[in-house]
């Protein structure tokens, strides 16, 4: 008798219960309450496909999708998944490094711990850690900066597509001693655009992986580099360009003695470096002539708080980039930032401002991590709510994860307040599960598995 081969079983619909938040635009400074959605209780339904049917209170499931599988998340949050702007996958080695500021920091840390990744099994151990660190973490999207190695681009992606996670990257570009080191960098122009392009061809827009031309930042880049850079962005559809931008003083001094120009920012607008789909992290010593510039051509900035605090690099001014129109998302830029979770990343983000006088609500927060990173990295067609047809990445909150977390929110006075709390007190043990299309990949019953050396 002949056998039919086993199959799993296919995915089928679920029904999610809890407390569902989720936003519709920016809420402002002054939290306009028609920007998002709040279910209290709540059903978030998820299609066989991994993407959202619905979402609305528990009562009020449409009978045609009652046959879902309930998953219990009541007592918790349920938010869209985070979104980090900004960050780095070969640091994983380097967070919490002492005493340096940013070009130090880099020569003294970085440099030598990014030589490693020309080792395809240490770039696939290190890319395994640090996705599932960001998925403990509740973060599902990421820009992520790789090294200058074929091998890290490569073993990133792959890993990255296991896990379904929507991510971009793309190999580090840098050319120019001494800020390249002759051991870590292109050896020409032509080598560096031949690498893009075959990396381009093998990743871009293969199932949720999204390429992007990554020069290091200006000082490591010659000017040829950048030209080739603007070029291949500007040809090819859908590219994404991310790089760094006036992060500290002293770097903002090197480029001016190196290309001249105006600004910082002006400098990557020379070689056609600005547009949709490109991003600045940090981005702190910049004027309002380079803020309207960045607003005009559609470019993103990465408020980066924690590393701007740990390498002692400035305050990013989050109110005059909004009020220019500048796309703006939240980026945890480990290693020189020190927590993969965005709501310690929130909690230091609201500090940041606070020494600026200006505030950042709990709902704005939320909107951030969520939407406005999505749309700050133009995927809020496809991720950053729970709209019907988005594809349903979430993460689901404890209220209760720590005693003086949980003391905190029983005696909120309201919801805001309670997820202000969330926010200032809560950081990686908060996670409860991380959903990627629907699928659970992470539940804090499971501990996350360190590589052995």
């Amino acid at each position: 008798m002949a056998y039919a081969t086993p199959r799993e079983a296919a995915p089928a619909r679920s029904i999610h219960y809890g407390t569902v938040l989720h936003f519709l635009r920016d809420p402002g400074t002054q939290p306009d309450p028609a920007a998002w959605q709040l279910f209290d209780p709540g059903a978030l339904v998820v299609g066989a496909d991994g993407r959202v049917e619905w979402v609305g209170p528990e009562g009020e499931v449409p009978p045609e999708l009652g046959d879902g599988t309930p998953v219990d998340h009541r007592g918790k949050l349920i938010v869209p998944g985070f979104v980090d702007a900004h960050i780095h996958a070969s640091q994983v080695d380097v967070i919490a490094s002492y005493g340096e500021q940013l070009l130090q920091w880099l020569e003294k840390y970085v440099f030598p711990t990014e030589k490693a990744f020309v080792d395809i099994d240490h770039s696939r151990m290190i890319s395994g850690l640090f996705l599932d660190t960001l998925l403990a973490s509740g973060t599902t999207t990421a820009t992520v900066h790789p090294t200058v190695h074929k091998a890290s681009v490569d073993a990133f992606f792959e890993e990255a597509e296991k896990r379904a996670m929507r991510m971009i990257s793309g190999k580090v570009l840098m050319d120019r001693e001494p800020y390249a080191p002759p051991d870590l960098k292109d050896p020409n122009v032509e080598q560096a655009e031949a690498d893009t392009r075959e990396l381009i061809g093998r990743w871009h827009g293969k199932g949720r992986l999204t390429y992007s031309i990554t020069p290091r930042f200006a000082p490591s880049s010659t000017e040829g580099l950048l030209q080739m850079v603007g070029r291949v962005y500007q040809e090819i559809p859908d590219l994404w360009l991310q790089t760094h931008a006036a992060e500290n003083k002293e770097e903002v001094e090197t480029v001016k003695e190196l290309f001249g120009g105006r600004s910082y920012i002006d400098v990557y607008d020379r070689f056609g470096m600005l547009g949709n789909r490109s991003l600045y992290a940090h981005s702190i010593y910049i004027d309002d002539q380079d803020r309207t510039r960045l607003s005009q051509s559609g470019s993103t900035i990465a408020f980066c708080p924690t590393s701007n605090l740990f390498l002692g690099s400035g305050l990013f001014n989050l109110d005059a980039a909004r009020a220019a129109g500048v796309r703006v998302g939240l980026g945890t830029d480990i290693g020189a930032g020190t927590s993969y979770s965005m709501l310690a990343t929130l909690n230091e983000a609201y500090k940041v401002l606070a020494l600026q006088q200006q505030k950042l609500s709990a709902m704005r927060s939320f909107y951030l991590a969520t939407l406005g990173g999505a749309e700050a990295l133009y995927f809020e067609d496809r991720i950053g709510n729970f709209q019907t047809g988005k594809e349903a990445d979430f993460v689901v909150l404890d209220w209760a994860a720590t005693p003086v977390l949980k003391r905190r929110t029983e005696i909120s006075a309201d919801f805001q307040e309670r997820l202000f709390a969330l926010m200032t007190l809560g950081d990686e043990r908060t996670v409860r599960a991380t959903y990627v299309l629907g699928q659970q990949k992470y539940s804090s019953i499971n501990e996350i598995a360190l590589p052995t050396r």
